[in-house]
């Protein structure tokens, strides 16, 4: 009887701790040691367990005894606890030690090759395509939308938002989770949809309920209980031996929403986590596909996971001279994160800027990690770091105290380029921003993103020979007359816009550029010189009324 007493209350403690710590049954995993040592701890207190006799005894007059239990510990058992102290301690320690492994840590990344020409992954982009919501807009427009609907905000909250590309449409996509237990008992068929934010235009939010006529639901999450967690569900489903991180909410190009999740393993004893496959859960029915890392569908932005990747980069930064290198020579290091950002086909890459360690607000290039195969891109191009851009941008209308949000890198006239929104105090986007990665002192700010592009371009246009030649575009000159020309004032800048025979592009310059604008009115000869692109508008780098030298 006792014998089955101390099974029966064994295997409870191990089922119960087992379903709810969930440990990775894996080399390299501190879930393993862990239950281990529980394994072990419940077996040496197997007097207690099997034991009839309670642990206090309270005699007839209320005075509580303790009762001797006698604690045998055999030799398994110090086996056992030994190999778990060195498996736990010593192993670590061998296996894992930048010391003796610092090679290994630096090849994680794989190899980093160096980067050319810019427009090769940063194909130059047209302004209805340049992300100008932020996470925390994205998060206060969905909070807005799910507050609109009568009863829905008390019972679900919203979850994170992740940018993504949805039919070639930038968006941010929150799902709806339970807000507590009893929600959650209330509504076991899941929470009723998602919020897409429009990275792109902020007055593009909605609420999404029903997709191809049925309605969506949100069953399996991180805010559902027992076997609707969704951790838990993965796990109970045949992979508890294996390690899982980034859960990220996507849908696919229906609008079907899934979970993505990265599968990893250690590379480098305990440490060195790397991506090797992807698991697609479906929200609603909880069906899990397993794809290589060469075959997950294309619709699937994220699979390479942000940590993961800044982990690694700082890895091969730091042991570029092995582990003995205190001087710091060569060193690098990234500097403000990693960034989501599209490139050439639609592909995604995480980028970040490298700086020397010690350096502050200069960076010796940056880095795009493509999110599918890993492949790093370094390109040694001196600049500014995030930081210093976003003061540079903000030192522009101090009087106005505004905040820059968290800069995207974008391919302005094939300048590599951190395009910003600057805020209110109340969150509201008030004013854009673009600074040139490799000068942050050539800023250019307005109110619409058009009005940026040519302050931006006006600046760069009069910065001389400040930024790297090879970066620009390929330069047009041109003769023609002026068919017709006019002035606006804009942020304390006269802007001289006009037309010319021939062309239905509209082309704007300063007098910074030339004194001649004041001066030219409909039918003078001009020469102008500009950027060759496909925009509308189009900013002359060079002016000269020819008409005036007669």
């Amino acid at each position: 009887m006792q014998k089955n007493r101390f099974v029966i209350i064994s295997l409870l403690i191990l089922v119960v701790s087992l379903y709810w710590t969930m440990p990775v049954f894996n080399y390299g995993f501190w879930g393993l040691p862990f239950y281990l040592v529980l394994f072990l701890l419940v077996f040496i207190l197997k007097p207690i367990l099997s034991s009839s006799t309670p642990l206090v005894q309270v005699s007839k007059k209320g005075e509580a005894t303790w009762n001797k239990i006698d604690f045998k510990i055999n030799k398994y058992l110090a086996v056992g606890i030994v190999v778990c102290v060195i498996y736990a301690t010593l192993v670590p320690i061998v296996t894992s030690w930048s010391l003796f492994r610092n090679q290994s840590y630096r090849d994680l990344i794989g190899k980093v090759e160096i980067g050319i020409n810019f427009k090769h992954h940063m194909t130059p982009i047209s302004l209805d395509k340049i992300r100008v919501v932020d996470q925390d807009l994205a998060y206060n427009l969905g909070d807005k939308v799910l507050g609109a609907q009568s009863g829905l905000g008390s019972q679900v909250t919203l979850g994170e938002f992740t940018i993504q590309k949805v039919n070639d449409q930038l968006y941010w996509v929150a799902p709806l989770l339970h807000s507590g237990f009893f929600k959650w008992n209330k509504n076991r068929v899941g929470t009723p949809g998602y919020v897409m934010v429009n990275a792109t235009n902020e007055r593009d939010v909605k609420l999404v309920q029903q997709v191809g006529g049925k309605s969506v639901r949100i069953k399996y999450q991180s805010e559902a209980f027992f076997g609707d967690n969704l951790y838990r569900h993965i796990y109970m489903n045949g992979h508890c031996t294996e390690g899982l991180t980034d859960f990220t909410f996507e849908i696919d190009d229906k609008g079907v929403p899934y979970w993505v999740v990265t599968k990893y393993k250690k590379k480098v004893g305990f440490y060195g986590s790397d991506a090797v496959s992807v698991l697609v859960v479906d929200a609603a029915t909880g069906e899990i596909k397993e794809y290589e890392m060469t075959h997950v569908p294309t619709w699937i932005d994220r699979i390479q996971p942000e940590k993961f990747i800044e982990e690694q980069l700082n890895d091969w930064g730091e042991y570029v001279h092995g582990y003995w290198n205190f001087s710091n020579e060569n060193k690098l290091k990234i500097t403000e994160g990693l960034t989501l950002v599209y490139g050439e086909d639609n592909k995604s890459y995480w980028y970040t800027g490298l700086t020397s360690v010690g350096s502050d607000e200069s960076t010796v290039g940056f880095v795009l990690v493509d999110t599918r195969t890993k492949k790093a891109i370094w390109y040694k191009q001196s600049g500014a770091t995030e930081s210093a851009a976003q003061n540079s941008a903000m030192g522009k209308v101090q009087e106005k105290g505004y905040e820059a949000t968290v800069p995207t890198p974008y391919n302005i006239n094939n300048i590599p380029t951190y395009v910003m929104t600057l805020k209110d105090n109340a969150g509201l986007v008030k004013m854009y921003a673009m600074v040139a990665i490799e000068d942050y002192t050539i800023v250019g700010v307005g109110n619409t993103l058009m009005e940026t592009l040519m302050a931006y371009r006006n600046a760069f246009n009069t910065s001389g020979n400040r930024l790297n030649t090879q970066s620009l575009s390929q330069k047009r000159t041109k003769r023609a007359l002026i068919s017709r020309i006019n002035s606006d004032v804009k942020n304390g800048n006269s802007y001289y816009y006009f037309t010319i025979l021939g062309e239905d592009k509209i082309f704007v310059g300063t007098t910074q550029i030339s004194n001649d604008f004041p001066l030219t009115y409909a039918n003078d000869s001009i020469e102008i010189v500009y950027e060759n692109d496909d925009e509308k508008l189009i900013g002359v780098s060079s002016f000269e009324n020819l008409s005036l030298k007669k």
